[in-house]
């Protein structure tokens, strides 16, 4: 199983900076209630200083989603779309302990974090444009087919695992009850990335460490080397 972004995506985001690693062990037996709140606090800070729109996190990731040919206001990054609804209710839903420490991570940094159940990607996830001969299963059951040169998370079998790049993921690899194996991702684009995505990362993995067991090795790619491996 690897994991990389395509040279078309290095040679139009050189900004980009992507962290990665994997985790194994995993279930939906611990309670993380108590590591969230420093990381909703952190959010709440921040957003009472500016909106979510104007971190710079999220502007620059708006920037790109401009350069896409996509409204920002229309299609969110992750990290943004949960900052927003973090703001008007105040929290976010439980969904499984995983999922809830990424998200809380996402927003304390403002930064996108995907997981994905690795049992259901084939072969090798890679970040790329689209075909239009790929194939993405909505959370309604629903299979939609991404227009040709959308960015998307993509594996052997042409299954998309998210699209518009951070906006939604697949139904098809997201964290379950049955869920052991992940692989995390989180990617930035604004000029503190360097720095900002290995803090998110070394944060994440010492929460998982200390709910289930350590991560393995990650990394932080680059176009000279732009492969994980699992």
């Amino acid at each position: 199983m690897t994991f990389h972004h395509s040279e078309e995506i290095w040679r139009e985001f050189p900004q980009l900076v992507p962290g990665v690693f994997a985790a194994s062990g995993l279930d939906s037996a611990p309670d993380v209630t108590r590591s969230l709140a420093p990381w909703y606090e952190q959010a709440r800070n921040r957003l009472r200083e500016c909106s979510e729109g104007e971190l710079p996190e999220v502007a620059a990731w708006r920037r790109v989603y401009a350069r896409m040919g996509l409204k920002p206001t229309q299609y969110r990054s992750a990290a943004e779309a949960l900052l927003r609804r973090f703001r008007r209710e105040g929290t976010l839903p439980r969904l499984h302990p995983l999922v809830d420490l990424c998200n809380a991570l996402s927003l304390g940094f403002a930064l996108p974090v995907a997981v994905f159940d690795l049992d259901r990607v084939d072969g090798f996830l890679v970040v790329r444009r689209a075909t239009g001969h790929e194939r993405y299963e909505g959370f309604g059951g629903e299979t939609e087919r991404p227009v040709p040169g959308e960015i998307v998370f993509a594996d052997a079998s042409d299954n998309v695992h998210a699209r518009r790049w951070t906006f939604r993921q697949s139904r098809l690899s997201t964290v379950s009850t049955t869920t052991t194996r992940v692989l995390v991702v989180s990617e930035g684009v604004h000029d503190a990335a360097e720095s900002d995505v290995p803090a998110l990362l070394k944060a994440l993995r010492s929460e998982i460490t200390a709910a289930w067991e350590e991560p393995g090795p990650g990394a932080i790619l680059t176009e000279a080397a732009p492969l994980f491996e699992v």
